[in-house]
């Protein structure tokens, strides 16, 4: 394993000087991170005036005090008394002479071709559109699913359903009949924002059947509006054109006035069973989350060009939307495969937009290590820092990472939240050093924390992520569903956010992430993350990635079962390859728990944004239900595993 002190990230002088946290700590009067940090949990009131006014939050009515505790704890009004649409926030940046002419959205599609708006543009589309939404009975209050590939349209889209105070609801472009149904249902939405289709792999694929089945079952959907993708049939009789509405007639009427709590997002995510989950944002709560965030962990700034590519479909896309276009920065999106034509697709993109802030996913950065002959064939000068998010990463990827994507200097910032708390819980800020695979910090305004069961604090043991006290970014509840969303994070421990997430807090205030609370392994009578067994197995060069999985066991309780994808021309039979992982694991790890086997495979079942699905990997060995599918991008991914497990278990 790589020397965490040798390789531990040195801040740069300029990161300690004119940093937005270092100014922030300036301007509150912090000699140190830690007075910083402490002033945030211990004197919010001014903390969050003084990021509003640091970041450039537009408010119409200015709030009264940063939060009411409400009815009860965790209910919580954010901001009371205040109005804003979050959105003038970006359109702010359309005034303003310096950034006015600036590209706001460069969107790259898979073909090759791109197009750019400017911050004014881009006003005038948010205008434009809202008018013809307008025309046709979009109205303040209603939800409308969206559906769109990411790019300029999307963008739009998004940013104009806030605009009007219309509710937006995000679909992931490759959900299925059922998975639409169910989220759409859920909130009574009234309308869609629909592709007509898709590039993936040069081939097309068609949504336009989906979007039909779904409104054939969906009575309460009275409305679809498409925008039509150029390699796919044109529009038929009566449809209603996306592009058609953008050149629309500006009526001049500006956003909506909203109140802080009034929800702008209801973003379903996938539950293990059941219905899906519904957290519902409001304009005061996930905006000013983001451009904390975007500004404190990400450093963006105006001017900056920020790329991350993220399906607007799962929190990923509105967060990146929200940090680039909120801070003034150029943001930068494509909607194909990352590694198509090739693995140079990604440089490529950092080359050609000269992208300063390059976010990626740790899976993708596997692959990129995986083929870094052509993963590294563009010029990357560009990229002052960098950001891993979705799921835990190895040491060995993250220094890579920071030394081929970062030339060795420039920050990897790690990076941890989810759907329902807006952005992230763990983090790192640049004024402190950073640790291969480490988050340095919990993100300022929460008092994160690691618990046992009964809610004491742990410190280098593994246990439950949890935040102590209501905090800015947390969902305001789920749609139409609070006792569920009690269930699921205040109930666990009463009176404590319990997140889903194990880690460990070292004694200097950082943390690691051990994966999902529901993949905990209890292997030798010891509970441990699955990130812990992958990042020993990762240090192999033949191995090009890794996922443990624990498995109920007649004798022991539980066995430990590993998954490998072999590197590229690793040169190994599979059978000493296996035996090699298994041997590593022990010697690394101790006998007691060297794996009860070892599998190569071609791919592991992934969702979109490339986090790999344990639930489906351990519920497939046992036998077990799966249950819902609706974010998994590979099925064939499934067919392989259970040959495998048909032929071996």
């Amino acid at each position: 394993m790589a020397d965490k002190q040798l390789n531990t990230w040195q801040p740069r002088p300029e990161d300690l000087e004119s940093s937005n946290v270092a100014l922030l700590m300036k301007q509150l009067g912090c000699p140190t991170y830690e007075d910083f940090y402490q002033f945030s949990i211990t004197r919010p009131e001014e903390y969050w005036r003084t990021i509003n006014q640091y970041c450039q939050v537009v408010w119409s009515r200015d709030y009264n005090q940063y939060m009411d505790e409400g009815p009860a704890p965790e209910f919580p009004l954010w901001f009371p008394g205040g109005e804003l649409n979050w959105v003038d926030t970006v359109l702010q940046w359309a005034h303003d002479p310096q950034t006015a002419g600036q590209p706001a959205i460069i969107a790259e599609r898979e073909n090759g071709s791109s197009e750019t708006v400017t911050y004014k543009q881009l006003a005038e589309k948010i205008r434009r559109l809202a008018a013809g939404l307008k025309n046709q009975g979009i109205d303040k209050g209603d939800r409308v699913g969206l559906l769109m590939e990411n790019g300029i349209e999307a963008n739009v889209s998004f940013l104009t359903l806030a605009y009007m105070g219309v509710i937006v609801v995000p679909l992931f472009s490759g959900f299925g009949v059922d998975a639409i149904l169910a989220r759409l249902a859920s909130c009574n939405a009234r309308a869609i924002i629909s592709t007509t289709g898709f590039s993936r792999r040069s081939r097309f694929i068609s949504a336009r059947e989906t979007i039909v089945e779904v409104c054939q079952k969906a009575p309460f959907v009275d409305m679809v509006i498409w925008k039509r993708s150029p390699e796919g049939p044109d529009l038929e009789p009566g449809d209603i054109s996306w592009y058609d509405l953008v050149n629309s007639p500006d009526d001049g009427q500006p956003a909506e006035r909203m109140l802080s709590s009034s929800p702008f997002m209801v973003i379903y995510t996938s539950g293990t069973t059941g219905k899906p989950k519904g957290p519902k944002h409001t304009h005061g709560n996930f905006p000013i989350k983001v451009v904390h965030d975007a500004a404190i962990h990400f450093e963006l700034k105006k001017g900056d060009v920020f790329c991350w590519p993220a399906d607007m479909g799962w929190i990923a896309g509105p967060l990146v939307s929200g940090c680039a276009l909120m801070r003034g920065a150029t943001l930068v999106t494509y909607d194909g495969a990352p590694d198509f034509p090739n693995w140079g697709r990604m440089g490529s993109i950092i080359e050609r937009y000269k992208v300063t802030h390059y976010g990626s996913s740790p899976t993708l950065i596997r692959g990129f290590a995986a083929n870094a002959e052509l993963a590294l064939g563009h010029n990357v000068a560009s990229i002052r820092f960098l950001v891993t998010a979705g799921e835990a990463i190895d040491p060995e990827h993250f220094l890579w990472f920071q030394k081929h994507f970062g030339h060795g200097t420039c920050p990897v910032i790690n990076y941890t939240g989810g759907t329902e708390v807006s952005g992230g819980l763990l983090s790192s800020v640049v004024v402190k050093p950073i640790g291969p695979a480490e988050f340095n910090t919990a993100s300022p305004g929460l008092e994160a924390d690691v618990i046992d069961e009964t809610g004491h604090s742990l410190v280098d043991e593994v246990g439950e992520l949890a935040i102590r006290k209501p905090f800015i970014g947390m969902a305001d509840s789920f749609w139409n569903d609070d006792e569920r969303y009690l269930a699921t994070y205040w109930r666990t421990v009463p009176g404590i956010w319990v997140h889903g997430d194990l880690a460990i807090r070292h004694q200097n205030g950082s943390f690691l992430i051990r994966g999902r609370s529901d993949d905990t392994l209890k292997v030798a009578g010891k509970r441990l993350g699955p990130a812990e067994v992958e990042e020993v197995v990762l240090e192999l060069d033949q191995v090009s990635e890794a996922v443990a999985v624990g498995v109920d066991d007649t004798m022991k309780g539980q066995k430990l079962i590993v998954f490998i994808i072999p590197a590229p021309n690793h040169g190994m039979p599979e059978q000493a390859l296996e035996a090699l992982v298994a041997n590593q694991v022990a010697e690394q790890m101790g006998k007691p728990f060297k794996p009860a086997r070892v599998y190569c495979v071609k791919q592991l079942p992934k969702t979109r944004s490339a986090k790999v699905m344990r639930r489906v990997i351990r519920n497939l060995y046992a036998g077990a239900p799966l249950g819902d599918m609706s974010s998994l991008e590979n099925p064939t991914a499934l067919d392989e595993l259970n040959k495998l497990f048909g032929s071996q278990r």
